[in-house]
Formats: C-alpha cells, sequence, structure tokens
C-alpha cells in the first residue's frame, strides 16, 4: 500500500504537467469549437452555434484540399523516408573507411531547428541566389521557380522534409538491425536463399515492429508540419503547399475565426488518431493472431 502512495507521489508532477499541458488546452478548444468567437471582432464575445462549424468544414473546399495535400505529402515524405533509411542502415552496418564520420554528418540535420531548415532551403532555392536553380539551368536547363511552379513546390516540401528527417528513420532502423540475431541469416545461406528471400522471410518481419513504429512518429510529424513548409513556400503557390497545419494558422490568425479554426483542430486530430490507432492495429494485431495460435 505504501510502495502504491509512494509511486502515485512520484508520478503526480508528471500527471499535473500532462493535465496542463494536454487535456486542459484540448477541453478549451473543445469548446470553442462550438462557438463563433472572433476577439478582435466589434462584438468579442462567444456566440454559441452548435455544430455549425463541424458541418461547414464537409462543404469547405479550402479544407478538403488542405486535407489532401497533406495525406499526399506524409505518403510520399514517410514512404521515401523509410526506404531510403533502410537502405542508409544496411549501408552503415557493413565496415568501410569514414565510415564514422559519414555517420555524423548524417545525422546532422536532425539537430537544425525546422523554421532554420526552412529558411536554408529557401535561400537555396531562390531563382536569383540560390545553387540549386543556378545548377538545375546550367545541366539541365530547367528554371526552378517554386513561386509559380506548384509540381516543384510541392516536390521541394517533399524532399526538404526527407532530407530532414531520413537520418532519424536511419538511426531507428540501425539499431534494429543491429539487434537481430545472426542465426536465422547464416541458416538461410546455407540452405542458399537468395538476398531478396532473405530480405524478405528474415529481415523484414523481425524489423517489422520498428518500421511500424518508425512510420507512427514520422506519420504524425508529417501531418502537423507547419514551420518548414511556412518558411520555404508560405502554403503557396496558390494552396498547392497549403498543407492542414498552414491552413488552420490562417483561418485562425489571419482571417481570427478562432471557433471554425478550432473545429478544424479536433477533425485533423481525430484523423490523426484514426491512423495511428490504423498503424497500432498493424503493429499488436499479428503478435496477437500468433499467440493465439499456441
Amino acid at each position: 500500500m505504501r510502495s502504491n502512495t509512494v509511486g502515485w507521489l512520484l508520478l503526480a508532477p508528471t500527471i499535473l504537467i500532462l493535465a496542463t499541458f494536454g487535456i486542459v488546452p484540448f477541453v478549451y478548444v473543445l469548446y470553442v469549437a462550438f462557438h463563433q468567437w472572433n476577439p478582435f471582432g466589434a462584438s468579442p464575445d462567444m456566440i454559441y452555434n452548435g455544430a455549425n462549424n463541424f458541418r461547414r468544414l464537409v462543404f469547405d473546399r479550402e479544407f478538403l484540399l488542405a486535407i489532401w495535400y497533406t495525406l499526399k505529402f506524409a505518403f510520399f515524405a514517410v514512404f521515401s523516408e523509410v526506404v531510403i533509411g533502410y537502405l542508409l542502415a544496411q549501408l552503415f552496418m557493413r565496415e568501410f573507411p569514414g565510415r564514422g564520420f559519414f555517420r555524423t554528418i548524417h545525422t546532422l540535420p536532425l539537430i537544425v531547428a525546422p523554421i532554420v531548415v526552412g529558411s536554408v532551403w529557401r535561400l537555396l532555392t531562390t531563382p536569383s541566389i540560390g545553387i540549386i536553380p543556378y545548377y538545375l539551368n546550367a545541366w539541365f536547363g530547367y528554371e526552378l521557380n517554386i513561386g509559380r511552379d506548384a509540381g516543384a513546390a510541392f516536390a521541394l516540401t517533399v524532399i526538404m522534409d526527407i532530407w530532414h528527417w531520413t537520418p532519424l528513420v536511419t538511426l531507428t532502423l540501425l539499431a534494429a538491425l543491429v539487434s537481430l540475431p545472426k542465426e536465422p541469416f547464416e541458416q538461410a545461406q546455407i540452405d542458399g536463399a537468395s538476398r531478396w528471400q532473405v530480405f524478405w522471410h528474415i529481415t523484414l518481419p523481425m524489423i517489422r515492429p520498428a518500421i511500424l513504429a518508425t512510420v507512427f512518429i514520422r506519420l504524425m510529424d508529417a501531418l502537423r508540419t507547419v514551420d518548414e513548409v511556412w518558411m520555404l513556400t508560405g502554403g503557396g503557390p496558390g494552396a498547392a503547399t497549403r498543407y492542414i497545419g498552414l491552413h488552420i494558422w490562417k483561418v485562425v490568425f489571419p482571417k481570427t475565426d478562432y471557433g471554425y479554426g478550432s473545429a478544424i483542430s479536433v477533425i485533423v486530430l481525430y484523423l490523426t488518431l484514426v491512423m495511428c490507432w490504423i498503424l497500432y492495429v498493424a503493429l499488436v494485431a499479428p503478435r496477437t493472431k500468433k499467440k493465439r495460435t499456441f
């Protein structure tokens, strides 16, 4: 009994912090979502309007486009990061000159703040001074201008995210690969299995939990990206890179529509939880099924 009391006392500061900065803001945002509220307008009072803000979402073309662009961005970014991260992890598993140096260089983007990443990529892609447009024009005759080319702007946001977060995926999968037992691979080599068979039937099933956990983390980050994209494109050209985080910012601050912005935030949180739940089921269900077969 005493040990339980001591345990709860030790957990009390963490629970208090989580409640203060997690639960309380969420309840407040949920409350605001059912109101029409412009604190800077002529009438700054909250006006209860029921579910009108959520009903409005269904017919809001800008919101639906922002959701579509966000999902497309998250798919291309996370999929590319997992593939490239796995290949780099396999590379770092091998001995070669300068491996430690390349590992260090590879992880440097992780220590750079997202807003700095966006600023650096903005300088790199500015047509007049950027090194990327210069060499694309000199080598391939392609004039890069993300201010007027929606496809190029979207592609650069994906490439920027890959550059910034692939090291995290690499480190996670590298740790998973290092922890694998050697016996299954030695047995497969004796049986004459090809590299593809070893990867598909041994490596992939064994590192599957690490891959899904990595996708889980990166998916949540990709769905709420704001600062990097804001510094690089500002959500443009047009609405080509106005991902859902930027859309919420534009609704809440420039338009000062706090009620509608809160409703969007609640729906986005719900969609994120649903997608993460699907990944969680994909991670846990196979293990549960195997346990039931015994």
